[in-house]
């Protein structure tokens, strides 16, 4: 006959085999724009912690570790394949792995590929958890001299120039600043476009914010042009001034 310790074993052992595995968090993660220490104190902690940290540049997230002196595990996530990498992260939340998503630079999610994983985790009810920090959009717009109550954010250029020129028309009916990431390639061509159809609309250019070739342009289109030389290959932020506001 089972003594009375051994059937209390049994209970205890029978409640832990039922009992649902607690679900990981899913941090959201913002990492610096450009200067490596432009990173929150949370940031550092939380990346720290978690099981997993998945990037869509697995070797700038490692690059940004190393400068923080953080020991990871990184997996790429994203740009080809979300499908399947979502199943295997949402597998590991599931099982209670916490996992942070990060971008190549700044607030995942803008005009980057997370969107899927952050659905995945609500539809699966599992916490997703914000930990904010540098954007590039917010960056630029807050030192490009505009009216910014509001602002359309458009993504990326495209590097068509046929449809450099429908973005640019949409953007010039608009009465609020319209903001979009862009190439060298798209800006020479954005500029050359508004110097035919916009010439006295002022444009505001950001250029490798927060990093030691920091350049700010202001101006109309070929003021901001003449600027632009030497700047060629890189990372930009390409603002047009809404219609009230030459």
């Amino acid at each position: 006959m089972p003594t009375k310790r051994s059937q209390q074993n049994l209970r205890a052992a029978t409640a832990s085999e039922t009992r649902p595995v607690r679900s990981g968090r899913l941090y959201v993660v913002a990492v610096p724009i450009g200067h490596p220490d432009d990173f929150t104190v949370r940031a550092i902690r939380v990346l720290k912690t978690v099981d997993i940290i998945a990037s869509e540049d697995p070797q700038a997230t490692q690059q940004l570790l190393a400068h923080h002196q953080i020991r990871g595990t990184v997996i790429s996530y994203g740009p080809w394949n979300l499908k399947e990498k979502v199943a295997v992260l949402l597998q590991r939340l599931q099982q209670g792995a916490d996992v942070a998503l990060v971008s190549d630079c700044g607030s995942p999610l803008i005009a980057d590929p997370g969107h899927l994983l952050v659905a995945a985790a609500h539809a699966n009810r599992i916490p997703v958890v914000p930990v904010p920090g540098p954007s590039a959009v917010i960056a630029a717009l807050s030192t490009a001299g505009l009216p910014c109550n509001s602002f359309f954010f458009l993504g990326h250029l495209p590097n068509n120039p046929t449809h450099i020129v429908r973005c640019l028309t949409d953007a010039l009916k608009r009465e609020v600043p319209t903001m979009v990431f862009c190439t060298a390639t798209s800006a020479v061509c954005a500029l050359q476009t508004l110097i035919g159809i916009a010439p006295r609309r002022r444009i505001v250019l950001a250029c490798d914010l927060t990093r030691s070739n920091e350049r700010i342009l202001c101006g109309n289109a070929r003021q901001v042009s003449q600027g632009l030389s030497g700047l060629l290959g890189q990372d930009m932020t390409f603002i047009v001034a809404g219609k009230n506001f030459r």
